[in-house]
């Protein structure tokens, strides 16, 4: 009995120990958490979509002011009324909502000079819907240049914010102002104009195919012209505190036309001038006023020939499966279906590696150049159907000294291909040869 009792006991002393480690212990967390969220709590707390206005001071400078206007989008209205860059302003907003701070430096500041907020370096207004404000102030750097002194008008405390922060909130016109050239939509893009290396291509879309249109309707390859709308939409201005726009239109005036772009979409014609003085590209375009400076990318994707649009592929099936492929060349014939995943030639099932040899040689097939003639009599005529009977593109080949010459069939396009294009097409048609026997199968025992 006498041992039992030393048991309990030993077993109530163990409980309470680990009760009283578990308080003394918690309890510090707790008041850890406490203290931070007292020594770092949020400054300024907005709510984006609550925000209509935002001005952005700093000495010796204009106000910078953005409004939002119709359909939420945002405005710059002052020093002078500009497109802003929604992208941009909603990045300044998030800062917004919250800042955090470090750290308070002070609860109850009487002296705000100590801390260059008495005369702020920056201050940024902002303005709610429900006509409620509130005025940010960023003052000096702190002594270790991490971070940067701040207060919020009204609000007696002190506080440090990141220096990241302060790079997110010290913004100038430039920095949110829309430096895109052009504002087409191009997913309603329907027409394109290019006048280059004097010759003026004009480009075509059916849904989501494009087509040359002028000098005169050929093939284009679709790659080309959509990096050329890409190219068109991603155009933007150059822009550096120094920028005068006086030299910028001089320099325009003075220099060589490089490329002019027009551009139709929904909403109506777009133009963009490229022009190239000494070393640098400058642009003028219908959508904004003024001159501006553009990276030279601008103006070497604008600066293109007819034959860089043209598509140099002489078979459109692409990476699709052909249903059928009827191949003459000279006294020789070669007749293939597929069905499934099998190809036969009068039915005998061929073996689908040298199939697939063939139809690789076939989709390679790309023109080195675009000749005005040289068609001659053809001595291979090669017919591909595909896309379920929907698509069949007939090609005539024609040699013509130590060159092939081909042409599509109701188009007046000529292509000059290498030699070895088709030789290998030639050598793959040889080596077509039907499916091995399938392995006998295994006797049961």
């Amino acid at each position: 009995m006498k041992g039992r009792g030393l048991l309990a006991a030993a077993i109530v002393l163990a409980a309470l120990t680990g009760t009283l480690y578990w308080s003394n212990h918690r309890k510090p967390a707790a008041s850890n958490a406490a203290s931070a969220a007292e020594t770092s709590p949020k400054i300024l707390d907005v709510k984006p979509a609550d925000v209509t206005g935002i001005t952005i001071s700093k000495p010796g400078a204009a106000g910078l002011t953005l409004a939002k206007k119709e359909a939420d989008k945002w405005q710059i209205i002052a020093p002078k009324p500009r497109k802003a860059d929604q992208d941009a302003v909603s990045s300044l907003l998030s800062t917004l909502s919250p800042l955090d701070s470090d750290r308070v430096v002070e609860d109850k500041a009487t002296d705000l000079s100590r801390y260059g907020l008495a005369k702020p370096t920056i201050e940024i207004s902002i303005t709610e819907k429900n006509k409620k404000s509130e005025d940010l102030l960023l003052g000096d750097d702190t002594p270790t240049s991490s971070g940067t002194y701040a207060a919020l008008k009204g609000d007696a405390r002190v506080f440090v914010i990141a220096g990241y922060s302060k790079s997110s909130l010290d913004k100038t016109e430039n920095d949110l102002r829309d430096k895109r050239l052009l504002t087409f939509d191009s997913e309603k893009l329907s027409r394109v104009e290019l006048t280059a290396k004097k010759t003026t291509v004009e480009f075509g879309r059916n849904k989501d195919q494009w087509q040359i249109l002028k000098p005169k309707p050929l093939r284009a390859d679709q790659s080309a012209v959509e990096d050329l709308v890409r190219s068109l939409h991603d155009a933007k201005m150059e822009l550096s505190a120094t920028d005068d726009e006086k030299k910028s239109l001089s320099a325009f005036n003075a220099g060589t036309a490089v490329a002019t772009a027009k551009l139709t979409d929904v909403a109506g014609t777009q133009e963009l001038q490229v022009r190239k003085n000494k070393d640098d590209y400058y642009a003028k375009s219908s959508a904004v006023e003024g001159v501006y400076k553009v990276l030279s990318s601008v103006g070497s994707s604008l600066d293109k020939s007819l034959d860089d649009f043209r598509n140099k592929k002489l078979f459109d099936f692409s990476f699709a499966d052909p249903d059928k492929i009827e191949l003459h060349d000279g006294a020789k014939s070669y007749f293939l279906t597929r069905s499934g995943s099998d190809w036969w030639s009068n039915g005998v099932k061929m073996d689908e590696g040298n199939v697939g040899i063939l139809v690789a040689d076939i989709r390679a097939v790309t023109a080195t150049k675009f000749p005005d003639n040289g068609f001659a009599t053809p001595s291979i005529e090669l017919t591909v159907t595909s896309d379920s009977g929907k698509r069949v593109e007939k090609v005539l080949i024609a040699k013509n000294g130590d060159r092939y010459v081909a042409k599509r069939e109701n188009e007046p396009a000529l292509y000059e291909l290498g030699a070895s294009a088709i030789t290998d097409l030639q050598k793959a048609a040889v080596d077509l040869k039907p499916a091995p026997p399938p392995a006998p199968a295994a006797k049961k025992k």
